[in-house]
């Protein structure tokens, strides 16, 4: 396989001028029949318009040997690369899949969630729609063929990247059977696709959204937007939205808003101070809406299970130093913490919510996690959950399913404050969102929860610890019946 067994990526990514240091690997890549199909990783934050472009590659699984590159941002003569305006297609990068990736191999198929083009929040040097960037890609996987894709975000300027798994689940609509592929995203929208045809299973509607006014930019006048399912996240941000649970910190609330600019999902950033204004607050943000650890679904049912944070960000771009960088503007982030400490919008700010592909309804959606309950400004309210407004995004939760439960975590900074130590894990009813179960679990974990049978018992595993040298793998037993799994105390 390979020489000695190995294969060097760089190879393969096609000619250019770009910055190799820039490229590695988040995700393991995926084997569809004979062929295994890559993406890459590529930071984001270049000052520099040299960043490789995130193209696909596929190698034979058995000698090693290339097989087919698809290029993410078109070549010369290839479809599409009308839209991306002024030759930028010659300078652009990233673009690439980072995440995990889908295959079908009784279609032969591959699905590939891709990322947005250098640099994630001006685009002023790749005026267009730039597609194939912000997709789901899918590809015949022996010969690298485009089958079909579907663009989430066009010229995107809020690194909204497509950054999870896209999930394959056969469903039945209106009476008709679909071999579906459902992808969650950072907007808070769930984009359902025959994974055949591309086709989706219900309308995605192109609707005008607000423009861009920093020097530059042409941001582009209309964005995707499913009418089925409803958003799993709070998406755009008005007034009604900010914090309300007393009228002293719902006008603070107002006041801290009135230092930003607001509006519907897809108000692009503006640059710092400009008429006053901090920056744009987007909701959700780029580290909100479903993240890396995306989604889960039951192929017996079709209801999906999405982990998802509300995330507010404060997005303004600031002109470049001479001499320090080809962009005209990159970002400055501005927080957006909200009244004496609390976030800023309106609970949840995590939640889970089961999503039916059958019918594309929410049929349950809870807060995941206390969130600031304690906080002195309200732990006389009697709130209840509210989730947890904190945590790492792409590392933390995920969500495991089994045949009557739902399992996922928690980081404990993220609940008792930042200086908490540990995690914990929490058993869900599958069909109503109801807690069973809370496991206090000594260590910080992170990854995927997988799962085991041995000798008639099942088990949970995830990883934890690691950065301390501490690394382990933790596995617990889940009672033998789980219809009858105890009441959290």
């Amino acid at each position: 396989f390979g020489e000695n067994g190995i294969v060097d990526l760089a190879k393969d990514l096609g000619p250019g001028d770009f910055e190799l240091n820039n490229i590695t690997h988040g995700a393991p890549p995926i084997v569809v029949a004979d062929t295994v199909v890559v993406g890459s990783k590529i930071f984001d934050y270049g000052m520099h318009n040299n960043s490789p472009p995130g193209h696909i590659r596929a190698y034979d699984a058995r000698t090693g040997k290339f097989k087919w590159r698809f290029h993410t941002i078109p070549r010369e003569g290839e479809p599409f690369v009308e839209t991306w305006e002024n030759d930028s297609w010659k300078k652009a990068g990233n673009t690439n899949a980072w995440s995990m990736l889908a295959g079908d191999d009784e279609l032969g198929l591959v699905y590939l969630p891709t990322s947005t083009p250098t640099n994630d929040y001006w685009g002023g040097k790749r005026p267009g729609a730039n597609v194939y960037a912000e997709s789901i890609l899918c590809l015949d996987a022996a010969s690298g063929e485009r089958v079909w894709h579907f663009q989430t975000v066009h010229h995107g300027v809020w690194d909204y990247d497509v950054a999870s798994a896209p999930n394959l689940v056969d469903v039945v609509v209106d009476g008709n059977p679909i071999k579906a592929v459902a992808q969650v995203s950072k907007t808070g929208f769930t984009y359902v696709f025959d994974r055949v045809t591309g086709k989706p299973v219900w309308p995605i509607e192109e609707r005008l959204v607000p423009q861009s006014d920093v020097p530059g930019e042409k941001s582009y006048p209309t964005q995707p937007h499913p009418t089925k399912p409803p958003p799993f996240e709070r998406i755009g941000i008005t007034e009604d939205d900010l914090i309300d649970f007393t009228p002293e910190l719902k006008a603070e609330a107002v006041e801290i808003a009135k230092r930003y600019r607001l509006g519907p999902i897809f108000t692009p950033p503006i640059v710092k101070d400009a008429g006053g204004k901090l920056g744009t607050i987007v909701v959700p943000g780029a580290a909100g809406g479903a993240n890396f650890p995306g989604a889960s679904v039951d192929p017996e049912t079709g209801i999906l299970y999405v982990e998802s944070q509300t995330n507010p960000i404060g997005m303004a771009v600031v002109p470049t130093k001479p001499g320090t960088s080809d962009w005209d503007y990159v970002i400055a982030y501005q927080p957006t913490r909200g009244p004496q400490g609390l976030p800023l919008v309106k609970p949840p700010y995590r939640r889970i919510t089961a999503i039916d592909l059958n019918t594309g309804e929410h049929v349950w959606q809870i807060p995941f996690g206390n969130g600031p309950t304690n906080h002195p400004a309200i732990k006389d309210l009697n709130l209840g959950p509210l989730g947890s407004p904190y945590g790492d995004t792409v590392a933390e939760g995920g969500i495991l399913l089994t045949k009557t439960l739902l399992i996922s975590y928690l980081s404990k900074w993220g609940e008792l404050g930042r200086r908490a130590q540990g995690t914990f894990l929490r058993a869900f009813d599958k069909k109503t969102g109801e807690l069973l179960a809370e496991v206090d679990v000594e260590i910080r974990l992170h990854g995927a929860l997988m799962t085991y049978m041995h000798k008639g018992r099942q088990y949970v595993a995830v990883a934890g610890g690691g950065r301390r040298g501490d690394g382990e793998l933790v596995a617990l037993a889940l009672p033998k019946d789980t219809s009858t799994v105890p009441a959290r105390p």
